[in-house]
This record gives C-alpha cells, sequence and structure tokens, in this order.
C-alpha cells in the first residue's frame, strides 16, 4: 500500500451510507504523488501527500 513518506499518511477505511442507512465498505485515499525533492544537495524521488507538498512550497519560499 502506498504512504507518504514524510508524515505517513496511507489508505483509511469506513463505510458508505444510503438513505436507508445501509453501511457498506469504502476506501478514503490520501492524494499521494511521486515528487522528485532538493534533499542534502541531491535530487531525490519521493512519495508526498499534497498537504507535505504544499508544506515543502512555503518552506522554500
Amino acid at each position: 500500500m502506498a504512504k507518504c513518506n514524510t508524515c505517513g499518511k496511507t489508505t483509511t477505511f469506513g463505510h458508505n451510507r444510503s438513505f436507508s442507512l445501509r453501511a457498506t465498505n469504502r476506501k478514503f485515499k490520501a492524494n499521494l504523488q511521486k515528487v522528485t525533492v532538493m534533499e542534502k544537495g541531491r535530487m531525490i524521488k519521493k512519495t508526498l501527500c499534497a498537504k507535505c507538498i504544499k508544506t515543502l512550497g512555503k518552506s522554500a519560499a
């Protein structure tokens, strides 16, 4: 299963709820993307969630 390299966010599980309140299983997938990041003077490919990518952008500016 895919996982964010920074925060460890993965797929979580829950239920769909119909109008009759019948519960069926579903997945909540994290918005994971493969990104090339500069780390210790080297370009490294990492799998990050959108929130971590946004945070990296703020710290670079």
